[in-house]
């Protein structure tokens, strides 16, 4: 038996702690929603994403490219998600075909990044984004602009109902995905002199675009 084993034996041979403490039955919400309909999901989310800084639109797939095309600007690069991971098809062959190429994926001096999301949450306005094969951490963390596209049928109502499908499912976004961001807005800091900093551990800017 190797040390490795060794010591995970002892640590399974321990009493388990708070075994005595019976399950939670009745879990309660840090931000409580009265109405979790599809519509009202929509509205909350937008208006606490509004709140946080972020720009929402809603969109169809041809309004996006136009929006896109004009956060891009007159930049030749972006960094993307593989095509796969998006949900918008052809996104890449469009933005080659109006002459912007998709960049090396760990390019620190592109300045838009485009993803997708994994959920979002109407009661935070807060975005999910799991890494992996395909779908690159650098794309919503090096850029200064955060460009994610999502579908309205991805926001969930808070955190809770999060982890509580996480937990159906055996965690994925921990199990299976390399990394895992809860986004909240641009980047922003006040560590120094309460002066408030955008841009200083990630994206100025995160425009998010509901497809329709």
């Amino acid at each position: 038996m190797g040390a490795r084993e060794q010591i995970l034996g002892k640590l399974r041979a321990t009493r388990q702690p708070f075994a005595d403490v019976a399950p939670i039955e009745d879990r309660r919400r840090m931000i409580p929603m009265e109405d979790l309909s599809p519509a009202e999901r929509l509205r909350r989310f937008i208006s606490e994403a509004e709140a946080l800084g972020c720009f929402v639109y809603q969109v169809t797939s041809n309004e996006a490219v136009e929006q896109i095309m004009e956060l891009i600007d007159e930049d030749k690069t972006v960094l993307c998600w593989d095509e796969a991971e998006l949900p918008m098809d052809g996104l890449q062959g469009m933005l080659e075909s109006l002459g912007v190429a998709v960049d090396r994926h760990d390019d620190g001096d592109t300045r838009v990044g485009i993803t997708g999301v994994t959920a979002a949450l109407a009661a935070t306005g807060s975005l999910i984004v799991e890494s992996g094969a395909g779908r690159y951490r650098s794309t919503s963390l090096l850029p200064d602009v955060h460009i994610a596209l999502m579908r309205a049928e991805q926001i969930l109502p808070d955190l809770e109902s999060w982890e509580e499908a996480q937990r159906r499912d055996d965690y994925p976004a921990f199990r299976r995905a390399s990394n895992t961001t809860i986004v909240s807005g641009p980047s922003k800091t006040a560590d120094i002199a309460h002066q408030l900093v955008k841009g200083a551990h990630g994206p100025r800017e995160v425009h998010v675009m509901i497809l329709v």
